[in-house]
């Protein structure tokens, strides 16, 4: 469906010569993402698998996780795909809100910069196209069960998510940032396939069915022949995890786990908000649950030379780094990127851990980690919506305080201190974003709280104490720069006062019936947020406060898949 999808997408992106149509290109993706998940929703009779099922001669299989985080891959996307598939304000009048009125009656107004209907993002006709290329080859690398599939799934995501990067063409700090996260991402590729190539040397085969058999046979100790002398030999052994070692590394690369997170900052920073709430998100679960089979499947070893030991140092230098280094930030979009790398440091912890309650905890992590980044991201964005009446109390300040914010067309809000008094401004998206952040802490009873006491518990049960206490240190350096932003949004006052030149006497539009047109004066508190933003923050926030009230079909969820992948 995908496939066809994007070909047919294609081919109407040639044809059209109007690039203001592209919010139809992002709404059409939404349906064709949707009517996928249902797809997948209605063949929930193979879904829960205790084994998996191989297709097109073993280069993809089907299994039950495969299943649930392909389809939470396409909801999320669908979510993502709303910023640039509406218009995120709109004039709102109660006398002409009636159906009567949305049928018969029409709205002409010309001031377009109120209404943002002329932004830069309602032009990119091929944002929603590379989308489903990424997606694709998230939902390949998710069900990859050969090498050879895993290097061209990785690489069609990959190649996607540099192309959005610098899908702003007149941003010259989008197109640095597409470029160094294409040169780094070339690196990350090349260690990949060298990791690749050196498992295909030691053990002559490139489908991972046939890596785990080899795996196996060389931990046991019970065969004699001469077959398993060379398997169980330590050199071989050392070269098969020396091999994984270095393939993770890459992957490791590509999500932006430390010691290789130095890219992501920078990157994340430059290019438009609307493009970073996609390659902070998605890139990053389809290569976790990749890893989840590597580590299930090859973690075990008699020299205790396992691979799992590089994503167990990866998860200890995540949280150091992730925590300490985004006290120093001022900058909304680097500090969520430190955010993100101490996350993925409480992920990879769990992946090292490999047991099965550690596996339960990976996956509702992954889960509300990513729906929580994702409300995270779309309150920056709404946020930045709000400051179109605004102007500084300072007039005299406004150039040099501007002069800091590159590419502020394409995302307004860039440092903390935009945000200072916020409260003021709009309480209940300060709110929202401040009850975010509390989970992103592990405040309870909000949904963080459970993911790491989930992670935090079975790392205690399996004996990592010492992880146990990083992670504890960790979490509370961490909440100091997130209290930080929750602090100049409530308790700080804001720098802003209402643009004098957007008085009524200026804001009027046009009522059209039967061709007759009629001046309509409105005022500016008319002008409000879209409901699809409105909708989708309150909807994440909701489930993000009130988790407490739904947990037993969540844990249950996670707990089944855990016992499926551990055959229990």
């Amino acid at each position: 469906m995908l496939l066809v999808s994007t070909n047919l997408l294609l081919l109407s992106n040639a044809v059209t010569s109007r690039r203001d149509k592209s919010i139809l290109y992002s709404r059409s993706a939404i349906c064709i993402l949707l009517y996928t998940s249902l797809l997948i929703y209605f063949n929930t009779n193979i879904i829960f698998l205790e084994n998996a099922i191989g297709i097109f001669g073993g280069l993809l299989y089907c299994k039950s996780h495969n299943f649930i985080f392909t389809l939470f891959i396409l909801i999320i996307s669908s979510l993502i795909l709303i910023l640039t598939s509406f218009y995120p304000r709109k004039i709102w009048l109660e006398e002409y809100s009636s159906i009567y009125h949305m049928v018969y009656y029409k709205f002409i107004y010309f001031k377009t910069e109120i209404l943002n209907k002329m932004s830069e993002q309602y032009k990119l006709l091929e944002y929603p196209l590379i989308i489903l290329f990424i997606i694709t080859g998230s939902i390949f690398l998710i069900s990859s069960s050969d090498l050879v599939s895993v290097f061209l799934s990785i690489e069609l995501q990959s190649y996607g998510l540099y192309l959005i990067s610098t899908i702003y063409r007149n941003s010259e700090l989008s197109t640095n940032a597409g470029l160094t996260y294409f040169l780094l991402g070339g690196l990350s590729s090349c260690i990949i396939l060298l990791g690749q190539s050196l498992l295909y040397v030691n053990t002559g085969n490139t489908n991972l069915d046939g890596l785990y058999i080899i795996n196996s046979i060389s931990q046991s100790s019970i065969l004699d022949d001469s077959l398993n002398l060379t398997y169980t030999s330590g050199i071989y052994q050392f070269y098969l995890q020396f091999s994984l070692v270095v393939m993770s590394v890459g992957f490791l690369f590509k999500i932006s786990a430390a010691p290789f997170h130095f890219w992501s900052p920078d990157v994340y920073d430059a290019i438009p908000t609307v493009v970073t709430t996609f390659v902070a998100i998605i890139a990053k679960i389809s290569i976790l649950i990749f890893f989840l089979e590597l580590v299930y499947y090859t973690s075990s070893s008699l020299l205790n030379i396992t691979w799992k030991n590089n994503l167990l140092l990866s998860s200890l230098l995540s949280l150091f780094i992730g925590s300490i280094l985004g006290l120093t930030q001022f900058r909304i979009k680097r500090l969520y990127a430190y955010s993100t790398i101490s996350h993925i440091g409480f992920i990879l912890l769990a992946l090292s851990i490999n047991t099965t309650e550690s596996i339960q905890a990976f996956f509702f992590y992954l889960m509300q980690y990513s729906i929580s980044n994702l409300n995270a991201f779309i309150l920056l964005i709404t946020i930045g919506y709000t400051f179109f009446n605004l102007v500084y109390k300072n007039k005299k300040d406004i150039n040099d305080k501007l002069k800091t914010l590159k590419d502020v067309n394409f995302s307004s809000i860039q440092l903390i201190h935009q945000i200072r008094g916020y409260f003021y401004i709009n309480p209940i998206l300060a709110l929202s974003l401040a009850i975010t952040l509390f989970s992103f802490i592990g405040v309870p009873p909000l949904v963080g709280f459970f993911a790491k006491q989930m992670i935090l518990s079975a790392a205690l049960d399996s004996g990592y104490v010492f992880m146990t206490l990083v992670a504890i240190i960790t979490s509370v350096i961490s909440a100091v720069y997130y209290l930080v932003v929750v602090k100049e949004v409530f308790f700080d006052k804001d720098e802003y006062v209402l643009n004098d030149e957007l008085d009524n006497k200026n804001l009027n539009l046009l009522l059209n019936k039967n061709n007759m047109k009629e001046k309509v004066s409105f005022n500016i508190n008319n002008v409000v947020l879209s409901s699809s933003l409105t909708s989708i923050i309150s909807i994440i926030t909701l489930i993000i406060l009130l988790f407490i009230f739904m947990t037993k079909e969540c844990f249950n969820m996670t707990n089944i898949l855990a016992l499926i992948l551990f055959h229990a």
